[in-house]
Parts: C-alpha cells; sequence; structure tokens
C-alpha cells in the first residue's frame, strides 16, 4: 500500500489534498531556507538562481529532508512530497514578507501589475531515493487596492507568511484580477503535478484515494 507523507506544515496545501481526497501524514521538514538558496547561488559560480530554480530547490530539499529521517527512509512504498513556492516580479525573487511593512511595501509595488508564482513540486520514494520533479509556474495580474486597503491586509496578518505576500483564497482574492494557469499549485500544491509525479515514479494517485464508503 502506498502511503504519501507530506514535508510542510502549509495548511493550505493539506487542504487540497484532503479536497482531492487524498490520503497523506504531515512531517515538517527542517530546512534552513535562506542557507540553501545562499550554498546554491554560490555553486553556480556568477550565474543568477532564478526564481523558478529557487522554487525547485527548496521543494527538493524538503522532500530529501524528511526521506531521509530515521524511520521514514527505510520503509517500502514510502512517497514524500515537498512543496515550496516563490514569487517572481521583473525577474526577482520574493518569498515570505514576515513584516507587516514589507508585505505593505511589496503590494505597492505588485498593485496594477503581472507576476509569475513558482511553485516546485518534489517527489522522492523515501527507500530508494528516486525522485519526480515538476515546477509549476502560474502568471497572477493584481488589481489596485488603495494605499489604506493595503495597510489593512498587511495588518491582518494573512499575506505575512504567504510567497510574494498574497493569497487568492483568503482577503486577498479580493485584490486578484486574473490567474493564467494552475490555481491550486498558487495555492500551495498542485495535485495535476502530483498525478504526473506518481506516474513517473509508477504509483497511481487513485491508490491514495479513500476506499469508497458503503
Amino acid at each position: 500500500m502506498t502511503r504519501l507523507i507530506l514535508g510542510s506544515a502549509s495548511t493550505s496545501r493539506a487542504r487540497i489534498l484532503n479536497q482531492a481526497d487524498i490520503a497523506f501524514t504531515v512531517r515538517v521538514s527542517d530546512v534552513d531556507e535562506p542557507a540553501a538558496v545562499a550554498a546554491a547561488q554560490e555553486k553556480l559560480d556568477g550565474e543568477q538562481l532564478t526564481p523558478a530554480m529557487e522554487a525547485q530547490l527548496l521543494a527538493d530539499m524538503k522532500a530529501s529532508a524528511v526521506a531521509n529521517l530515521p524511520g521514514i527512509n527505510s520503509r517500502p512504498s514510502v512517497l514524500v512530497l515537498g512543496c515550496d513556492s516563490v514569487f517572481e516580479l521583473d525577474g526577482a525573487s520574493y518569498g515570505k514578507p514576515y513584516q507587516v511593512d514589507v508585505a505593505v511595501q511589496r503590494w505597492k509595488q505588485m498593485r496594477g501589475r503581472t507576476g509569475v508564482l513558482h511553485t516546485g513540486h518534489a517527489l522522492v520514494d523515501a527507500a530508494t531515493g528516486t525522485r519526480a520533479q515538476r515546477t509549476v509556474s502560474t502568471r497572477v495580474s493584481f488589481a489596485e487596492p488603495s494605499d489604506a486597503e493595503i495597510q489593512r491586509y498587511a495588518q491582518s496578518g494573512e499575506p505575512l507568511n504567504c510567497a510574494g505576500g498574497f493569497t487568492i483564497d483568503g482577503r486577498g482574492s479580493a485584490f486578484i484580477d486574473s490567474i493564467e494557469g494552475d490555481h491550486l499549485s498558487v495555492i500551495g500544491v498542485s495535485p495535476a503535478a502530483l498525478h504526473s509525479m506518481l506516474a513517473e515514479l509508477g504509483h497511481s494517485i487513485t491508490d491514495l484515494w479513500s476506499p469508497p464508503r458503503r
């Protein structure tokens, strides 16, 4: 029986998987994201780590960190899913703002414009180390909220722990004009990407569905 572990504490990712009736458990990865990005950038020897590369790198590291935990790495048919999102605007990477003033600054920069939300996905077979990867990139066009609306949104706390400082499934949805691509990947994880990665590793997403109710 195939078992899926989500290597993320994200409630949004867990909600998407639950809504897709995908059975999983959660083990949070312990990855120093800034250090990982800095180390990867140094290895590129002058080349730029793109936002899409950064998202996939962190997804890979999170999945690997959980897959290598004692008690997990020796179990057959255990798959670990790691995800990470990075927002790109004008070629620059933007992660979580964490602070209200940073979120306000971001929104004043983003409003009325279009950026790309990259979500990296990595699926690792814990026993063999075999992996599949998918980066899903979605264009997000923003409305033009007023300065007062931006301030109140930032102070609500909703955008502080979101890549790019926005959501499309909460208060922030009022300030989004359009989405071009996989909207679920913007929220946190793409079931379509998961389906594709499972198939690549020789599994079916239907194996993770709950049994029919009698």
